[in-house]
């Protein structure tokens, strides 16, 4: 939630939540890992998806993520018209919500809601406030995140140490969307601005929030707060994702 003068209207008004403990994945889902999840039958294990998503999965006929294709024993993506092994330390990328939501109960863990991930994103445990950045209040530079279309793709896991949140959470910001479990709705207190198509007409079940921005967004555009919304079954945007999980017994005091 922001008081970002730059602040969209789905991201007002700033208000409080308390969450229980969690914890976080430091990085997003990589193409290796999600490999393996491909590899141990994650398809075609209905065990793993929820209904709507193992519908969509059978419907659609989804056996990877979308570019993926097998030749031999590799994987390779095709990437603005150029096609490359799968690299295996970068961020899995043009996965559904539905598909990051099997991985993560394939690996026994969930997806975050929308407020651990801001959570993650901006909170100073030193301080104890919100900060508009996982590194700080200064604007995006080069060393903080892969914005802007700089590389045309997502940096391997752990390119961006500057950038990384003080309590060691990585790529927060830029390199792929992050689905996060909580559907696209208002804040308490929402006020439509300047106009209620701009977010409020979407509000609701149809719509899953994305999160921290994508190798192709504008630095401008990108802040801690900025949510972005779009069908649970969209595979054309650049978003990956990365996993959380509730405390085991006596993990936590």
């Amino acid at each position: 939630t922001s008081t970002d003068p730059w602040a969209l209207d789905n991201e007002r008004p700033a208000h409080r939540v308390d969450l229980p403990a969690y914890f976080i994945d430091a990085a997003p889902v990589t193409n290796a890992q999600y490999a393996e999840f491909i590899a141990d039958g994650g398809y075609d294990n209905p065990r793993w998806w929820t209904p709507e998503g193992w519908r969509h999965r059978v419907t659609a006929g989804l056996v990877a993520p979308m570019h993926w294709r097998r030749d031999g024993d590799r994987w390779y993506y095709t990437r603005f018209g150029r096609t490359s092994p799968v690299a295996p330390d970068e961020p899995v990328v043009h996965v559904c919500f539905h598909e990051a939501q099997a991985y993560a109960t394939w690996a026994g863990k969930r997806l975050p809601t929308e407020a651990e991930w801001e959570k993650a994103a901006r909170f100073d445990p030193a301080s104890g406030r919100s900060r508009r950045y996982p590194w700080g209040d200064e604007d995006p530079t080069p060393r903080h995140a892969n914005l802007g279309q700089r590389h045309l793709s997502p940096a391997p896991v752990g390119a961006y140490p500057d950038g990384a949140s003080p309590l060691g959470v990585h790529q927060l910001i830029g390199d792929v969307w992050e689905w996060v479990d909580t559907d696209f709705d208002g804040y308490p207190g929402f006020v439509a601005f300047p106009y209620r198509e701009y977010s409020e007409v979407f509000f609701g079940t149809d719509y899953k929030v994305l999160r921290g921005g994508s190798f192709g967004t504008d630095p401008v555009a990108c802040r801690g707060t900025f949510r972005n919304w779009d069908f649970p079954i969209r595979r054309q945007i650049f978003a990956g994702f990365r996993c959380a999980r509730d405390p085991l017994p006596g993990e936590v005091d």
